[in-house]
């Protein structure tokens, strides 16, 4: 089976948030379980040198965009074992940053295009395309508009996948027409009209022959009101097909006995994490103590993630015999939040404000407790690496957050981390500090927790299976 997976971003090439850790790492589960899949993206400027450097070009041709014709150029590289296919345009790609230009919708537009029109020159005809987000899915809606009756797409499928139903490639109806030639009836009762003006994703929930979601309860969760960011009718029309399928991660990026960050590799080796947990102390500044429990957050210091609840109760939290260890950026007031608590509590909060890929992994291995009380999540990666590296999550009940944490029950001794239900600042307090409590007076549940933890398997391996099983019974 032929399947292309059709995204605006992937590991190792360029990212900007967990969609690129997912066109990074499950192609390749795939390919090792028999399928032919292959990557399309488009080519950013801030592709790294020697990724550009390394691409072949396959074709070039001319694909109209509105009135415009443009030039489209193919580049191809091999990487993991997986053929990526790089859209080359360096008018709408060859720019710093990857969103946020004011000619969104032409760029993307372009892309969706160009995929269509370039797979017959490219000896590569699949059977199923896999539009991930809103920047691919106008792409099933442009192969059952203009392109299905010809034979070489006649018997293609389309899958989308929602990472984040929040962003939605909305813009004005006139722009829509004019730039894939589209009639009035697509615009009309449940076409592609949304907020006023029309929708990539939209295209892609309607159009595509069937949908997936990025965790089961996140595809329970977006067919109400209060998740489903006015597409929840929809959304409710096409629940047969509509799957939520968790994401993986990348045991191989993600492997703290090889990962070569660390200070100690390790596996289920309490006194060996301990290691790590010594050299970020001294590394961050904090008190080096081995008795005292550290609190990991890795994130955006955005609202989404749960922020708005930890500064309601921050001096709540830092009030307990615990340390902090913040590493992300964000939204101002965030940042400067937790930049404060740094300077007021010495020895016991560091907060580095920024992106760096070699600390994230250390303090995934430092930690013992991993925060993540998301307003919404769709999926989540955090936590999936933290329960690799034997760091405890807490977690709110939702979205994959749900899926993959299994809350820890004294009476049974199961469980894997610590959660609670309602978005609640005070509900979190009291899950932090059970916590706590746990790590500081029960090491006995402790170890059965880490236990339990290494039970678990959150590699692409099921998740690619389940996703093997929907292709085929989309090309049956």
């Amino acid at each position: 089976m032929k399947v292309l997976f059709a995204a605006s971003e992937a590991v190792p090439f360029i990212k900007t948030g967990g969609l690129a850790d997912v066109i990074g790492s499950l192609p390749k589960e795939l390919i090792q379980q028999g399928l032919d899949v292959r990557v399309i993206l488009p080519k950013y400027g801030g592709i790294p040198a020697k990724y550009r450097e390394a691409m072949t070009t396959s074709v070039t041709h001319d694909i109209y965009v509105g009135w415009r014709k443009q030039y489209i150029g193919i580049q191809v590289l091999q990487q993991d074992g997986v053929t990526f296919y790089f859209v080359d345009n360096e008018f709408y790609f060859n720019r710093s940053g990857v969103y946020g230009y004011g000619d969104e919708a032409e760029r993307f537009a372009f892309f969706c295009k160009g995929v269509i029109e370039t797979l017959p020159l490219l000896d590569f005809q699949p059977d199923v395309i896999h539009c991930h987000d809103w920047q691919a899915s106008m792409i099933p809606v442009l192969l059952k508009a203009h392109y299905q009756h010809l034979p070489f797409y006649s018997e293609i499928k389309t899958l989308t996948t929602v990472h984040n139903l929040k962003y939605q490639g909305v813009f004005s109806q006139a722009l829509f027409k004019e730039l894939f030639g589209l009639s009035d009836d697509h615009f009309t009762g449940t076409a592609l009209e949304l907020h006023g003006g029309a929708s990539f994703l939209k295209g892609g929930l309607l159009y595509a022959d069937r949908i997936t979601t990025v965790s089961q309860t996140y595809a329970e969760e977006i067919q109400t009101p209060y998740f489903g960011e006015h597409l929840d009718s929809l959304l409710r029309h096409r629940r047969d097909q509509l799957t939520g399928i968790v994401n993986g991660i990348d045991y191989e990026v993600f492997d703290p006995m090889n990962d070569p960050h660390l200070v100690s590799t390790y596996r289920d080796s309490l006194p060996k994490k301990q290691l790590n947990k010594t050299a970020l102390q001294e590394r961050l500044g904090l008190e080096v103590r081995e008795d005292v429990p550290m609190i990991a957050l890795v994130t955006r210091l955005v609202q989404q993630k749960g922020l708005d609840l930890i500064q309601h109760v921050l001096p709540e939290i830092l009030s307990l015999d615990i340390q902090l260890v913040v590493l992300g950026t964000g939204e101002y007031d965030y940042e400067e939040m937790f930049k404060q608590a740094a300077l007021k509590h010495p020895g016991k909060v560091s907060a580095q404000i920024c992106f760096d890929e070699a600390l994230a992994h250390q303090i995934y291995a430092a930690s013992d407790l991993f925060l993540m009380p998301s307003q919404f999540e769709p999926c989540g990666i955090g936590q999936l690496i933290a329960l690799r590296y034997r760091s405890v999550p807490i977690v709110r009940e939702t979205g994959g957050l749900k899926d993959t944490v299994l809350p820890y029950n004294e009476f049974t001794g199961e469980g894997t981390g610590f959660s609670f239900r309602d978005y609640n600042a005070h509900d979190m307090l009291h899950t932090i500090r059970r916590a706590v409590f746990f790590y500081k007076n029960d090491r006995d549940a402790w170890l059965k927790i880490q236990m339990n933890m290494k039970k678990g398997d959150f590699s692409w391996k099921k998740s690619a299976q389940q996703y093997i099983g929907l292709y085929k019974e989309m090309v049956k």
